[in-house]
């Protein structure tokens, strides 16, 4: 039964940075029926290659299969699944002005955030966190009624 249990995985793909290789990439989950939670593209520093980080669910066996044919891919380097890793996410959140500043910052500096912005009638508070602590955020920032919320996707690096 283990090999049907869906897991969260994060998997790391490093390819050429050439057009289309997103969309071969991104393929192989929709074929399997398989949701990406999270998706984040960066090109790599100093080379012509980019770092693709997935996160998602799915069981051992199919998640193998994945990796396996991410391998084929023709722009594709490398593919690493993560198992112990640093993996953090960042979410920007506007409140009304009408909250207390101090209030805002205790709270995102609780998740390792801060203010990036204020305006006449806006704060944007910004957290940078493990994605498990982003959604304690989120949660903890209900009672300021955030305006707006956009969330970044995931960054992983192995250990």
């Amino acid at each position: 039964m283990a090999h049907s249990t869906k897991e969260r995985r994060v998997i790391s793909v490093i390819v050429m940075n050439e057009s289309s290789v997103l969309a071969r990439v991104t393929a192989l989950f929709a074929g399997r029926g398989y949701n990406i939670e999270s998706l984040t593209v960066a090109p790599i520093p100093d080379s012509s290659m980019s770092n693709i980080t997935i996160a998602t669910n799915g069981s051992t066996r199919v998640m193998e299969q994945i990796t396996k044919q991410l391998h084929k891919l023709i722009p594709v380097y490398k593919v690493i699944e993560h198992e112990e890793m640093v993996e953090k996410e960042m979410v920007l959140v506007k409140f009304p002005a009408a909250e207390r500043l101090s209030d805002i910052q205790a709270l995102c500096m609780a998740y390792n955030g801060g203010i990036a912005n204020v305006g006449p009638d806006m704060v944007i508070g910004m957290v940078a966190d493990e994605p498990c602590r982003v959604q304690h955020f989120l949660e903890a920032a209900k009672r300021y009624n955030p305006l707006e919320i956009v969330r970044g996707g995931v960054v992983a690096i192995e250990r």
